[in-house]
């Protein structure tokens, strides 16, 4: 089974290192982080000929002599292999892979980092077999997805400190809220933040002000406009998506998971299923958070409205895949219909 974060803190700590680790998740500071931290310690002498690096596309012949060679004039080498596409590799390579993991010499940390391939442990054999061979290697998968909110939040309230700054623990969650939850983007928003205040505190104004708004937050407040009935309101927000050259098919996409994301709670609520279960259910993680907004927002809905949403949703998609039409106008016209749905008459 996949270990955590704390975990692998534990390891470089105590600088005790498994022989294998096996990076992922989908928080990309994280992974770069803890790559670096574990490659910085895992090898000793000369980088040169100690620490070696492997792209996508290398060669796994190149790889398995890479880890079987001993450390040159040091005691230790590490060897790491970047975002190797193991779910599109055939069953020859794919056994190579396996093959280099269970046969990392001694004095030497095999170290994978997956960025866009796609690894579940649940859901998927491939990915369960490599995590499974890494364990019996004596090493570690490490799942790093973005961290919790509150941990996030306190983490952000810290480092403003270490700046000059003070940002209230409300105010720090309202910024990841709007920001999200990646620790790149949440690291870089906070120095311009705390750049732009010089000292003091940060306030919700000032967020609103300088941070970038995260774009999945943008389908949400589309959304949230349509609920509150402010047609100008949601029109403008789309004109943003527009104007971030947003692809049209993405953000129709995006707004009607918005759509689904209500509509599971909805389920929910009259099979009387709480809130934590649906977001296991449909493996939320680190956004169960949406499942409060979709809750906000089902205030004004009943079944007939969520229908005739998706009604309109689908039209839509029709719409913007007939030939020639105006993928702008479309979703204009998208936005007017589902305003109209919840305070006027559709007819």
């Amino acid at each position: 089974m996949p270990v955590n974060e704390e975990s692998l803190q534990n390891d470089i700590r105590k600088k005790q290192l498994s022989n294998v680790y096996m990076l992922y998740g989908n928080d990309l500071y994280l992974k770069k982080h803890y790559l670096d931290k574990l490659s910085d310690m895992a090898y000793s002498g000369d980088p040169f000929f100690n620490l070696q690096r492997f792209e996508s596309g290398s060669d796994l012949q190149e790889v398995y002599d890479a880890v079987k060679q001993y450390p040159m004039m040091a005691d230790s080498k590490c060897v790491v292999l970047d975002n190797y596409d193991f779910s599109k590799s055939d069953k020859k390579d794919f056994e190579k892979l396996c093959t280099v993991i269970s046969e990392v010499e001694s004095g030497c940390v095999f170290i994978l980092k997956f960025d866009t391939v796609d690894v579940d442990y649940k859901k998927d054999s491939k990915s369960k077999k490599l995590i499974d061979t890494v364990e019996k290697a004596g090493g570690k998968a490490v799942c790093l997805d973005h961290r919790a909110v509150p941990v996030l939040a306190k983490m952000l309230a810290k480092s403003a400190v270490k700046h000059g700054c003070n940002l209230s623990d409300t105010d720090a969650r309202y910024m990841i809220n709007m920001v999200g939850e990646d620790l790149n983007v949440l690291s870089n928003e906070l120095q311009k933040l705390c750049f732009f205040c010089g000292s003091g505190d940060i306030t919700k104004e000032v967020i609103d002000k300088i941070c970038i708004k995260n774009i999945d937050s943008s389908f949400y407040d589309f959304v949230a406009m349509i609920v509150a009935g402010n047609v100008s309101g949601a029109l403008s927000i789309l004109d943003d998506m527009f104007f971030m050259r947003i692809e049209p098919f993405v953000i129709l996409s995006s707004v009607s998971s918005v759509y689904i994301d209500m509509y599971r709670v909805y389920e929910g609520n009259k099979a009387q299923v709480k809130r934590g279960d649906i977001a296991k259910d449909f493996d939320y993680k680190s956004r169960a958070f949406v499942l409060d907004k979709a809750s906000n927002n089902l205030k004004k809905f009943d079944f007939d409205k969520l229908n005739k949403s998706f009604e309109c949703l689908l039209s839509t998609d029709y719409a913007l895949k007939s030939f020639g039409a105006d993928a702008r106008q479309k979703l204009e016209e998208m936005t007017v219909k589902l305003t109209l749905i919840l305070w006027g008459d559709t007819a």
